[in-house]
């Protein structure tokens, strides 16, 4: 597994995707955030606050975590290696989450340096330090697991297809489904069980700077979920 977890690691960073994807999303959260004016620019917001930030991040990554995902094992397929990697001595499972956590890290590393934007805003304070550190904190987490959440999904579309810009499309379209698509449909049908199968919902409910195991469970449930299905497809793939 950790050898496939390198080897995704190097290709992202052996390759400009890598540096495009750390890039993109720094510049475009640095855009709105603190450059273009509007609802989302902390300057403009007039309190020590980064909730513009995290309601913003989660749907820059709806489209950056599928741009990542896509050639998983779509680019295996279309290259004709994926039944070389499948007899490799390695279960299924190992190579799904080797996949999985190289694209993972990625985004990891693409999300530390707005640690930046914490420190800023806490010296922006008036007096310096006015900051929720416990939302701050219990956000981070929140877009932790949600992105560990988009990656799986991510991971699952690349075994749909040998065609990364149709794995992207649906990636897009399962991330955005299970954000934003469950609140939707529960404001028709006035459910609360309906919002609650959404990944917004528990996104927010751990931005208030409160870690509830129910949240966590979500969030691994769709992680595990999405992992288990796309070992299933590989097996597929053996027979």
């Amino acid at each position: 597994m950790f050898a496939i977890l390198k080897k995704e690691i190097n290709s992202f960073f052996a390759s400009p995707i890598g540096y495009l994807v750390i890039a993109i999303f720094l510049i475009l959260n640095s855009l709105f955030l603190w450059v273009f004016k509007g609802e989302f620019n902390v300057l403009d917001y007039g309190f020590a606050d980064l909730s513009s930030f995290f309601l913003l991040a989660p749907w820059i990554l709806i489209f950056l975590i599928p741009a990542v995902t896509m050639r998983s094992f779509s680019d295996e397929k279309k290259q004709g290696t994926l039944e070389l990697l499948l007899t490799k001595p390695i279960s299924h499972l190992k190579i799904v989450l080797g996949k999985y956590f190289g694209a993972l890290i990625l985004i990891i590393i693409a999300i530390l340096p707005t640690l930046l934007y914490v420190y800023t805003v806490y010296q922006l304070g008036n007096p310096i330090g006015n900051l929720d550190m416990g939302s701050t904190t219990g956000s981070y987490f929140g877009l932790l697991f949600l992105m560990a959440s988009y990656t799986a999904i991510g991971v699952f579309t690349s075994t749909l297809s040998d065609n990364q810009i149709v794995a992207f499309i649906l990636s897009v379209f399962l991330c955005f489904l299970f954000y934003i698509g469950f609140e939707g449909i529960s404001e028709f049908t006035s459910s609360t069980f309906v919002e609650q199968l959404g990944m917004s919902y528990h996104f927010k409910s751990m931005g208030r700077g409160v870690l509830d195991t129910r949240d966590i469970i979500y969030f691994l449930s769709v992680s595990f979920f999405f992992i288990t299905i796309t070992k299933l497809n590989l097996n597929r793939e053996t027979k």
